[in-house]
């Protein structure tokens, strides 16, 4: 009776430490912040402007609130919820909305997600911040891509003040 007893409390003992060493009380993850964001989305529609392009730019935390935007004043009024849509679909799927135009055609339908090209990730150092979205740039090859190209130069522009943050 007592080896059956020293079993049972074994057994019991193995099934239940991996489920209390599994889960933490909390989890933290890193944010842009006011500052970051707020140069991101200028470095981005700066970069578009050059080019000639009138734009609005959206950046959002990683879970697509909305954390910075800005829009030419000759963008089109469409480019606002374009713009922080991209920006959402990049943070929510954590890829590039570029790279969804194929592949994805199941999410065509699906409530708050874009798959145009323009929304980027900032991903940097193995951190998920949120995204930058770009609305307005006319297209090159294919559609958003330079909308992308924009949104990328945002990102570079924060890339060094993001990878040495502690």
């Amino acid at each position: 009776m007592v080896m059956k007893m020293k079993r049972l409390l074994s057994l019991f003992t193995v099934l239940c430490l991996p489920v209390a060493a599994e889960e933490a009380a909390f989890v933290s993850s890193r944010t842009l912040s006011m500052d970051t964001a707020n140069k991101l989305v200028m470095a981005a529609a700066h970069h578009c402007t050059k080019k000639g392009y009138q734009v609005s730019v959206a950046v959002t935390d990683r879970s697509g609130n909305l954390l910075a935007f800005i829009k030419n004043p000759l963008a089109g009024s469409h480019t606002i919820d374009v713009a922080i849509l991209k920006a959402k679909t990049a943070a929510s799927f954590q890829t590039p909305t570029l790279e969804m135009m194929q592949g994805f055609d199941r999410l065509r339908d699906a409530p708050n997600v874009l798959l145009i090209g323009g929304g980027v990730p900032v991903k940097l150092g193995g951190h998920m911040y949120g995204a930058v979205g770009v609305s307005g740039a006319p297209r090159k090859k294919v559609t958003g891509d330079m909308d992308h190209e924009c949104g990328q130069q945002g990102i570079e522009a924060v890339r060094e003040a993001l990878e040495f943050a502690q």
